[in-house]
């Protein structure tokens, strides 16, 4: 996709997520959506940094002004980079089109330039925040009861089995606050376990048809990485990019902790 494409594409999603008030995606925010076009952020990761922006947007009561797509870019930072580790291109590893000669400055280094305007300190660019493990684990039970509600699995096992991992959620919840050292590294490992168990149940839960919906989601997700990519890696991250759209797809959160 070309960057002024990628760009409408993202005009057009704050658009509807500001209710239909148009914020146009142009001068210095124009360059700040090329960025992350050239660092190659698939679409939908990037709407899901703007999702997390709204939703916590929302949190805060009723809204006061449409958002602007600056404010926007830490939480897209973010997604990209959980996105990323989640599908194994990290910083030290494969390279992504940032990495790899192109001559847009790196995502991490992005900025979108000038002070915030008076009255949008609360909700303005830059601000980027990181949740604590028992916080983190707060959300994932959160959605994993949703999950259990909506009775997507249709399987006794399967609601078994997230019984189960609730039940060893709601522990590890109540010891993370104060584990350190190497029971905090232990407990991470268990997490690390407990997400590959949800990921095989979100696979075991869709069809032929839906995989191969997946399969090709997940080839448009990494277009930007695929020449980068030793054929190897590129399966790796494939499968990954496959596992989070099938738990997204029922409903079931990731566990590890980013």
């Amino acid at each position: 996709m070309q960057i002024p494409d990628y760009c409408r594409e993202i005009e057009a999603y704050l658009c509807r997520k500001n209710d239909g008030h148009l914020i146009r995606v142009v001068g210095p925010a124009f360059d700040l959506v090329s960025c992350w076009a050239a660092d190659g952020v698939p679409l939908k990761v990037a709407f899901g940094g703007i999702d997390r922006y709204f939703e916590r947007y929302y949190r805060k009561g009723p809204r006061r002004r449409p958002v602007r797509i600056d404010f926007c870019d830490a939480d897209v930072r973010d997604v990209f980079d959980e996105w990323r580790k989640a599908i194994g291109l990290t910083a030290g590893g494969d390279a992504g089109p940032a990495d790899a000669g192109s001559n847009q400055p790196p995502l991490a280094q992005a900025s979108f330039g000038g002070p915030p305007k008076p009255g949008a300190k609360a909700e303005g660019p830059g601000r980027r925040t990181k949740s604590s493990l028992p916080a983190h684990l707060g959300r994932v039970l959160a959605r994993l009861t949703s999950a259990r509600a909506t009775g997507r699995f249709g399987a006794a096992e399967g609601d078994s089995v997230m019984e189960r991992l609730s039940r060893e959620l709601d522990q590890a919840r109540a010891s993370a606050g104060g584990v350190r050292g190497d029971a905090r590294r232990a407990l991470l490992d268990r997490l690390s376990a407990i997400d590959s168990d949800l990921g095989a149940l979100a696979l075991a839960s869709i069809d032929a048809d839906e995989r191969g919906r997946f399969e090709r989601d997940a080839d448009e997700e990494l277009a930007s990485f695929r020449d980068r990519l030793a054929p190897e890696a590129y399966g790796r991250a494939k499968a990954a990019v496959i596992d989070r759209l099938a738990r997204a797809h029922v409903g079931l959160p990731h566990v590890s902790l980013f």
